[in-house]
Formats: C-alpha cells, sequence, structure tokens
C-alpha cells in the first residue's frame, strides 16, 4: 500500500466504537478504511469480551433525556463534562435503534431496568470467559459486513502508528506491519482503539505502581496507540488516573475459569474488605469499581480480602447478573469459611485480635447507625452494608480486576479531539473508552462502555458527513 490510498475517514480499531463510526460514515456515503492491530476475523477487543448489556449508568437508555442526564451527572457526581453527557442522554436512546437497524438483535430480563437492551444470544450465567458466538461477537461481525457491503475497507493487522499532518491539520494515518510502512490519507481521522489498560508502562505512570498485579479483565488489547498518537499533534488529555473494573478472586492469575466473571463486588462491598493486617481501608459502600480502583493503588495489590458472613453469601451474594454463589465455588475458586473469626483469621494469616477488632467495630457502628466514625467512614447512600454476625464467616483473596482506563483524549460533543484551550484538532476526531471527559473521577464514575462507544460514533461520523456536505 501507499500514498494513493485516500479515503474520507480512516478509522483506527475495530471494537464497538470504531465499527459504528466506520459503519455509519460509508452508511452515509463517504470513502472509509478501518484499521486493526487484529489478525484474525475474530480479534479480540473488550467489546467482544463484554457482557452484551447496553445500559446508561445502570439505567434503560430509553429514559426520557433529561432524566438520563441527571443520571450522569449523579453517576458521576457531577464531574462529567455537561456537553459530553448531554449528548450522550440525548442519543442513546437512537444509538440502540441504529444497531437494530444494522442487524443487531436484543433480549430483554425481566424487569431488571439496566437489563433491557442485551445483545442476543446473551453469554450463559456461568463462571469465566465465554464469548464465542454470543451477543457482542455477533454484533461485531454484523457491523463489519455492513461495513464491507458499503464499500469500505476493514483492513486487519495494520496497527496504527503516527498521524500525517500538515499545517496543524491531521490529514491521515500511517501504519506499521511485517510488510513495512502504510499511509492512509484522509480528510478525517477517528481514534477508536480503546484505553490503555493493556500498556503496563503507562498504568504504572497513571493507576498503579504494580501494574502486574492487576488482572486484565478485558482483552488487554488497549495499549494507548491513540492517545500517544493525539497528544504528540497537541492534544488535550484528561485526568487518567482511574479505570471501571470490579473486584475480582486473586485466583484468576492462575485459574480462567474465575473471570471476567463472576465478579466479586457484591460480597466485599456489603461485607467488609480488609488487607493483611486486618485493617479496613476503603469506603466499601462507594462500590466495587471505586474499591478495585484503591486496591490498585495500594503498595501490594494483592493484599485485600473480602470478609463476609452466611447472610451475604446466601443473599447478596446470589443476587448478581452472573452471581458469586454458587458460581464462583463451581469454577475453583478460593473461599475460605470458619465458624469464628479467630479460626478464619488463621486460615487467611492475617493477625486475629486486629481481625476481631475490625469487625467488632464495623457491626458496633452499623448497629448504632454511626458508621461516619469509622476509619476510613463508611457509607451506605448507594449499597446497604449488613452485619458480619451469621456463622459460618467467609473471606476471598481479592485482587483488582482492569477492564479499561476512564481518562483520555479530551473531545467535544461530536468527538472533535481538543487543544489544550478547548480549540479543535482540525481533521482529528476520538471516540469511545479511549477518550476522557465522561467517566472517572475521585468517585470512579461509571456509565458504560458500549452505550459510549455507539454513541459517539454515531455522532463523530454524522458530524464529518456533515462537514463533507
Amino acid at each position: 500500500m501507499n500514498e494513493s490510498n485516500d479515503f474520507d475517514v480512516v478509522v483506527v480499531g475495530g471494537g464497538i466504537a470504531g465499527l459504528t463510526a466506520a459503519s455509519r460514515a460509508a452508511e452515509q456515503g463517504l470513502r472509509v478504511a478501518l484499521l486493526e492491530r487484529g489478525t484474525d476475523e475474530r480479534y479480540l477487543c473488550n467489546s467482544r469480551y463484554s457482557g452484551g448489556v447496553i445500559h446508561l449508568a445502570f439505567h434503560n437508555v430509553k429514559e426520557p433525556p433529561e432524566a438520563l442526564f441527571e443520571v450522569i451527572k449523579d453517576a458521576t457526581a457531577g464531574n462529567a463534562d455537561p456537553a459530553l453527557a448531554r449528548a450522550l442522554a440525548t442519543t442513546s436512546g437512537r444509538a440502540v435503534d441504529w444497531l437494530q437497524q444494522q442487524g443487531a438483535k436484543f433480549i430483554r430480563v425481566g424487569n431488571i431496568v439496566w437489563q433491557q437492551w442485551v445483545l442476543a444470544p446473551p453469554r450463559p450465567i456461568t463462571p469465566g470467559l465465554d464469548w464465542r458466538g454470543r451477543g457482542p461477537d455477533l454484533t461485531l461481525r454484523t457491523l463489519a459486513a455492513n461495513l464491507e457491503k458499503r464499500g469500505g475497507k476493514m483492513l486487519r493487522n495494520m496497527p496504527a502508528t503516527a498521524l500525517m499532518q500538515q499545517a496543524g491539520r491531521c490529514t491521515g494515518v500511517e501504519a506499521t506491519n511485517a510488510e513495512g510502512v502504510h499511509h492512509f490519507k484522509a480528510r478525517a481521522v477517528i481514534l477508536a482503539d480503546g484505553g490503555f489498560q493493556g500498556n503496563a508502562e503507562l498504568v504504572r505512570q497513571h493507576i498503579s505502581a504494580a501494574p502486574e498485579k492487576l488482572k486484565q479483565r478485558g482483552a488487554g488489547t488497549g495499549v494507548g496507540d491513540g492517545l500517544r498518537m493525539a497528544q504528540a499533534l497537541g492534544a488535550h488529555v484528561t485526568e487518567a488516573k482511574y479505570f471501571y473494573g470490579h473486584m475480582l478472586s486473586r485466583d484468576a492469575f492462575t485459574n480462567d475459569k474465575v473471570w471476567p466473571y463472576p465478579q466479586l463486588d457484591e460480597l466485599g462491598t456489603v461485607g467488609i474488605v480488609v488487607n493483611t493486617a486486618g485493617e479496613r481501608f476503603v469506603d466499601e459502600g462507594l462500590g466495587g469499581v471505586y474499591v478495585a480502583n484503591v486496591i490498585a493503588k495500594l503498595e501490594n495489590p494483592l493484599a485485600a480480602w473480602a470478609i463476609f458472613d452466611e447472610a451475604i453469601w446466601e443473599g447478596p451474594g446470589r443476587t448478581a447478573r452472573i452471581p458469586a454463589n454458587p458460581n464462583y465455588a463451581k469454577a475453583g475458586g478460593t473461599i475460605l469459611k470458619a465458624n469464628s473469626f479467630q479460626e478464619l483469621a488463621v486460615q487467611t494469616g492475617i493477625p486475629a485480635e486486629r481481625l476481631e477488632l475490625t469487625i467488632g467495630a464495623y457491626n458496633a457502628a452499623l448497629s448504632a447507625a454511626r458508621l461516619d466514625t469509622l476509619n476510613p467512614p463508611r457509607t451506605s447512600t448507594k449499597l446497604q452494608p449488613l452485619p458480619l454476625s451469621k456463622p459460618p464467616y467467609y473471606a476471598v483473596p481479592l485482587c483488582a480486576g482492569i477492564t479499561y482506563t476512564f481518562g483520555g483524549i479530551a473531545t467535544d460533543e461530536h468527538g472533535r479531539v481538543r487543544r489544550p484551550g478547548g480549540a479543535p484538532i482540525d481533521g482529528l476526531y476520538a471516540i469511545g473508552v479511549t477518550t476522557g471527559g465522561l467517566e472517572g473521577g475521585t468517585g470512579c464514575g461509571y456509565v458504560g462502555g458500549l452505550i459510549r462507544g455507539v454513541v459517539f460514533g454515531l455522532r463523530a461520523a454524522e458530524q464529518i458527513a456533515q462537514e463533507r456536505r
């Protein structure tokens, strides 16, 4: 390939964001090429690994836009860029309509409000990784087929390495593989290669001093290429200290059946999470994504335990979409069980006296409705804590499972990449989780990776088509 490759749009990355943007651009008559670093038809990416639930901060994406705007503000503690939040809220309903028009299939799960748009066929309620032939896999293949039917090019084994520019404008993409260097001219480039969770050095720089002790809960294929290339052109980058993920079993490093499901959030956030000294170190009431982030920032991220009792194991332990009880035990995950806290401490290696003091203080504060007196304080506005009072008692070794990073390239509501002062970089767009400004913040606010990808994929493609017209 050479300089004669000339397109209206070049998209970097073939997850749901990139495929949405490429297919929508081709649908509007634009000449499109999509560059994907994966080599085979079912290349790995987070979208393919996902559970396929398209929701917006655990709400139905078809709720009224004003209500969804408030949902986003609440989920992110007001940290989301208002323009991005409003764009997401006003386009989310149309996004699932568009996916249906493209051939995606959905099911609904009863009256569960955030599971009304689940890509079909859904993954089974079993532990481990199961993506082949499931809804996200079929949807990606459908979008890729649509792109090619509309005359677009899907180029695999084509990792982007640099952006081309002229007079401050992005004019294309340079890609390098075993065959050499390839240049793709474009009127617009869309970066959609995911976050940087698969890049140990970037994770070390922004998130954790020990990236090797975090478990990749997704495909790990997002290595920050888009972020690096955009920065080279002068893009502004948002805060990148946080990530979307969950509490997983420490066994995930040696047992593939215990990740990405079941997650263990429901155990630790209703019970307590302690370190190897038997001390609480995090406000469990802020949710599993928050706790996973705090664990990741420990000096040793493999030094945390979830402590809970029989009531939690038989209650919240059974309520998740793919619940820990009984799936975690079925998968062979380590779960320690004892009739006393002292016996549990012996099994975990935690100092018994310290663990008993920690649990006693927690139970007393909960009984007195004074969780604010704990160190650290415990909130109960999001999740209702339960006492640790019904034997047997349980302990599960934890690790932080990282799915994708929250921070990234700063954009406007159409996906146009912004410079530090706010002005756009002509010809350069970014969408999906390679961008920042919506999720993250000190509360690790999460709104949903799939819906973000589809919404801003549509908006970027439509903005480019409008400008071309």
